[in-house]
């Protein structure tokens, strides 16, 4: 699985790092959701990423199999 932000939609609410840090960080720039590593998730993660693209307020998040 691959997730990926589209930054011109992402408002920086911080749901996906608290749903899963290991997978996403704030932009210490402009405070916007950045993947961790090359956006691929690593087993055991999967239902992580598909909760934090399910709960983004502006479904900025593509969680892709």
């Amino acid at each position: 699985m691959k997730i990926s932000v589209d930054r011109e939609l992402c408002e920086g609410s911080g749901m996906c790092v608290e749903i899963a840090p290991e997978l996403f960080e704030l932009g210490e720039d402009d405070g916007l959701a950045v993947v961790r590593g090359d956006g691929s998730v690593p087993a055991g993660l999967e239902g992580k990423a598909i909760e934090a693209a399910e709960t983004c307020p502006v479904q900025a998040i593509l969680a892709q199999h």
